[in-house]
């Protein structure tokens, strides 16, 4: 496998892993066959014009772009026991990334904070996921629809857990030294004429000499993660890409708006003040 870090805004990053050369498992577990069975159910779902199938599909998809991108970026990471036979050998992973935003001595650390920063929010999540089954159990008497609830937290329970065996994957990794940082030539071309504060990047995203008053800005933008997927030849890479750029871009102007509203409050707290 390889890793890739995408710089979404000057203070975020996407983690992705590409798996390489992945040999079909001699035998199916149980998580394999209920996820290929849920996949074929949603697929038959979408294809649905109208009926409550058509609502759960839209209302899923809904709720599945609002999952954090964080979220999907680990658990696009393998649990370190399906990589056994590597990890034995000793077998390093190279990370690529654009070295015009993110400079090489500086990967470690990011990944340290990417691999560490969400575990204990995955597992508390995991465990009220887990809590919530038996409780959600008593709608499967509903007639006629699933019993969507129990559903719903049996995917959530198994993406927290796919996203803490990521972050478990990357710490190991860190720890026994088996990461290899490489500038990748195809990234610096895409972000080489974003001209952003790259300084401020990587000072927020290593926690060191932070700057108080920098603004976050978007590097990528809607509709480019198609082109960086095409470039680096991962089309499963443009949805992923895409989530995350709206997202960061929601945060981004979310936290603007509530800026604006307290410096206006503020002026006019400061003029009722004069009045008096």
């Amino acid at each position: 496998m390889r890793l890739f870090l995408l710089p979404i805004s000057t203070r975020r990053v996407l983690i992705y892993c590409q798996r390489l050369n992945v040999a079909a498992p001699e035998k199916q577990t149980w998580a394999d066959w209920g996820t290929s069975k849920a996949t074929k159910l949603w697929a038959g779902w979408e294809k649905r014009e109208s009926g409550w199938q058509r609502k759960v599909v839209d209302y899923g998809n809904y709720a599945l772009k609002r999952i954090p991108y964080e979220e999907w970026g680990l658990k696009s990471i393998p649990p370190i026991s399906a990589r056994k036979k590597e990890i034995s050998a000793g077998e390093k992973v190279e990370v690529f990334f654009p070295s015009t935003v993110l400079p090489e001595q500086n990967i470690l650390e990011v990944l340290k904070k990417l691999g560490t920063e969400r575990q204990s929010l995955h597992q508390k999540r995991l465990i009220w996921s887990c809590i919530g089954m038996p409780i959600s159990a008593p709608f499967a008497i509903v007639p006629v629809v699933p019993n969507l609830p129990f559903f719903y937290l049996v995917f959530r329970a198994w993406s927290h857990w796919r996203a803490l065996s990521g972050s478990k994957h990357i710490e190991f990794l860190l720890k026994k030294e088996l990461v290899t940082p490489k500038p990748s030539k195809i990234l610096d071309l895409i972000y080489a004429d974003k001209n952003q504060p790259f300084n401020t990047a990587l000072e927020k995203q290593t926690n060191t000499n932070p700057i108080p008053n920098s603004v976050e800005r978007m590097i990528i933008h809607k509709g480019e993660a198609k082109q960086i997927a095409e470039a680096l030849s991962m089309p499963e890479l443009d949805i992923e890409l895409d989530r995350a750029i709206w997202q960061v871009d929601k945060s981004i102007q979310a936290e603007k708006k509530t800026k604006e509203e307290k410096e206006i409050e503020k002026a006019q707290s400061k003029q009722g003040e004069k009045k008096k």
